[in-house]
């Protein structure tokens, strides 16, 4: 049988009738092999892999063939569908690292054309529809089509009591399955790959011999995938590099290294001007496969302003690697010179699992105590890695924004904790989704933020954002079920509609203050930063609402100076007196849980003044957006202009402010001015005198007393500090640097005057 790519004749109605069983289908696939595709590298070949889509979702991606115009897959999938109208679409792309990948050609394969129970060897002609008469070469593959009849109560009943038999969900694996049966998946199983459509009618329950559960068409390696599930962690300590290749002209080259495994990338920092760099980074990838897979590694040079040069690629084979055991590898780089040092090691799955609202265990009074045994105190120092657990109830959303031209919109969610990530169905032409999913987390951070985001699903195209909430883990309440207002992307402002959720977090506070001192988990690579004007008056104005709560704190202690007050300038003596004179180093942490615990009480009694900060950031940005609305004309390139110019001048001023007193202090020190340095000589000799011979705690009462008394002595004394005073005489290196070019002209002027008196 051989089938034209896309321009297939569709059915004829006879052949629709099929369709009307509400029965279910099995399709066998085996892809084969491709014939003269399409090249799409510059070395005249291609990196070719292929996807299989149905009804808008990838239920299939095959692996890389590298290099390769005629590559030999021999991989086999075996597909549930419940519907023969929507056509098998097959799309060939060749992979490029670091891009996006090229389009090599599609084809469809229209299940109501194939006979049932018949293995049928197919040949589909690779198209492009903007370019019909290319010649883009054609796919092999063998496809059986089998309809499947059964009772699906059953099967459902047989999963639940093997999910309610095992206790792996804890330890973040699914289920054993009973090995004589092979379900397709209900909503405990439901992922992207497969369209879940609730019926009354009974589904089907498939039997398979055991010799076939390999091949079987719900592998749980399958079903880890599409519903983003692992089954491990892979590791990767980047240590360094060594003799790489010069690509600046300067010698040097600015390394970073990019790592990619399926769909997961890491990105390093860049270090400049080096050929052995080392950058001592952590990595975690998860790990779908049981057999694991390649890790493929490019190393690229920094360059500003212009595309970042190729330095050379690698790959580490997972698949010999043993578990739970740190190796480290030594790996060349292939297309470049030099070789990297890398620690990987492979370690068992984290507890992440999805499952319905009836299958949920801390439900179960049983293992909601096991749980809580698993993080008592009494097991604080077991499995330091191991923080809690967080479960996620994800009920329904209402009043969501349509996202599609008919005014409805096929939301989904997606729910992530620091880099692990869980995704439920899609309800399509709806609104007001409902959902009722678990997640369930293995918490390695308690002050992780748990966020939970809501798109609408497009074919063939990124989904659409229609809003987000973020949840601190502290902050969640255990067992309230409460709406969420959702949020634009930023988190700046409201989006439209409400999220229902039900959080339970359970965790080890021990474990958890032990974890709060290491370095925070590093996320995938996310997006570029781009220049902001308003991001960048916000940050300006956090500095400055910094530095100004410094400074008056610096006004409030010299109006006690001052006697501004005198019954607060007293007070102020009495205790510096009583704290000085019975000073012991203790003192100063002790000093430290003052302002806490003064908080502490504000927020006790209703006084919270967490929120005054908060309130003036959201205030700021209204003002912003009012502005924008208001007057969108005088809102234009030349006014951003001049706003930006306004907080770049400000902070060039404050940065000349500190660079200038961090100058004058090196140049007191390097004899710029001889005279200022032998005063600081004389003054540092009198000091390591005094302080020799006078304890530290009378010289410290000493210059109190005097700031105290000195506008009693002399009420109209001008305040100043000796210690700026002086550095203010040291130039700075701008101020030393200028006068040069000045005595060139004189030294030339009085060799004139020798001259021309000779």
């Amino acid at each position: 049988m051989r089938v034209i790519g896309i321009n297939i004749v569709e059915p004829s109605n006879a052949e629709t009738a099929l369709v009307t069983n509400p029965g279910m289908y099995q399709l066998d696939i085996i892809l084969k092999k491709g014939h003269n595709l399409a090249i799409r590298d510059r070395g005249g070949t291609s990196d070719p892999y292929v996807k299989f889509k149905i009804g808008g979702k990838e239920v299939f991606r095959s692996k890389t063939i590298n290099k390769n115009l005629n590559p030999v897959w021999d991989e086999k999938v075996s597909l549930l569908v419940d519907s023969l109208r929507e056509p098998l679409y097959v799309k060939v792309f060749d992979y490029d690292f670091g891009l996006q990948d090229d389009f090599m050609g599609s084809a469809y394969l229209y299940l109501e054309s194939l006979e049932h129970q018949r293995n049928l060897d197919v040949t589909l002609d690779l198209e492009d529809p903007q370019y019909p008469d290319h010649d883009l070469g054609t796919l092999d593959l063998a496809v059986t089509l089998s309809p499947k009849e059964g009772d699906f109560r059953e099967a459902t009943m047989l999963l639940r009591r093997s999910w309610k038999r095992s206790n792996k969900v804890i330890h973040g694996m699914l289920p054993l399955i009973p090995t004589t049966y092979l379900l397709y998946p209900p909503k405990t199983l439901c992922c992207p790959g497969f369209r879940w459509r609730p019926s009354p009618s009974p589904c089907p329950l498939y039997q398979f011999p055991l010799h076939h559960q390999l091949h079987s068409s719900m592998r749980l390696s399958d079903v880890h995938r599409k519903a983003q599930l692992w089954r491990g962690i892979v590791s990767i300590s980047l240590i360094e590099a060594r003799d790489l290749q010069p690509m600046d002209a300067n010698g040097f080259s600015d390394p970073y290294v990019k790592f990619r495994l399926g769909h997961q990338k890491y990105k390093s920092k860049t270090i400049p001007k080096t050929l052995n760099p080392q950058w001592r980074e952590q990595f975690d990838f998860h790990l779908y496969e049981e057999q694991g897979g390649f890790i493929d590694i490019t190393v690229w040079d920094k360059d500003a302003g212009k595309k970042d040069d190729f330095m050379g690629r690698c790959s580490v084979d997972l698949s010999p690697l043993s578990k739970e055991h740190t190796h480290k590898l030594d790996v060349p780089l292939e297309e470049g010179e030099g070789m990297l040092v890398l620690l990987v090691t492979l370690t068992g799955a984290a507890a992440v699992s999805i499952s319905d609202l009836s299958v949920n265990i801390l439900d179960d009074p049983h293992e909601r105590h096991q749980i809580l045994q698993r993080y008592s105190v009494l097991r604080s120092f077991h499995n330091l890695k191991d923080v809690g657990m967080v479960q996620v109830k994800v009920i329904r959303a209402e009043r969501l924004m349509a996202a599609d031209v008919t005014g409805k919109s096929d939301p989904f969610c997606v729910v992530e904790l620091s880099n692990d990530r869980l995704q439920t169905h899609t309800v399509y032409k709806n609104l007001n989704p409902e959902w009722n999913k678990v997640f369930t987390f293995n918490v390695k951070d308690i002050h992780s933020v748990l966020e939970v985001t809501v798109y609408d699903e497009d074919r063939d195209r990124s989904a659409d954002f229609l809003g987000k909430v973020a949840i601190p883990l502290l902050n969640i309440q255990n067992g309230e079920r409460k709406a969420y207002a959702l949020k634009s992307k930023e988190l700046t402002g409201p989006t439209k509609g409400v999220i229902f959720l039900e959080i339970d977090v359970i965790f080890n506070a021990v474990k958890a203050g032990l974890r709060t001192l290491i370095p925070i988990e590093q996320k995938y690579i996310e997006d570029e930063p781009r220049v902001s004007k308003q991001l960048l008056l916000q940050n300006f104005n956090r500095v400055r609402r910094c530095i100004l709560f410094l400074i008056n704190a610096g006004c409030y202690i010299n109006s006690c100076f001052e006697w501004h007050s005198p019954q607060r300038s007293i007070c102020a003596f009495l205790l510096f007196v009583l704290v000085v004179w019975n000073f012991e180093l203790y003192m100063i942490p002790l000093a430290l849980l003052l302002p806490l615990a003064w908080n502490y009480i504000l927020v006790a009694s209703g006084k919270d003044t967490r929120q005054d900060v908060v309130s003036d950031l959201l205030e700021d940005e209204d003002e912003d957006y009012e502005k924008d609305d208001k007057d969108p004309e005088r809102k234009g390139f030349i006014n951003k202009l001049y706003a930006i110019q306004d907080v770049c001048i400000s902070v060039q001023n404050a940065l000349d402010e500190v660079a200038s007193y961090g100058e004058r202090i090196k140049n007191t020190f390097n004899w710029t001015v001889p005279f200022l340095s032998w005063l600081a000589i004389v003054a540092l000799c009198v000091a390591t005198v005094l302080i020799y011979y006078i304890p530290l705690r009378y010289i410290v009462l000493a210059w109190g007393v005097n700031k105290f008394t000195k506008k009693l002595r002399d009420p109209y004394n001008i305040d100043n500090n000796e210690l700026l005073d002086f550095l203010s005489r040291v130039p700075s290196d701008i101020q030393v640097v200028g006068p040069r070019p000045q005595h060139a002209p004189c030294c030339f002027t009085v060799f004139q005057s020798h001259t021309s008196g000779k």
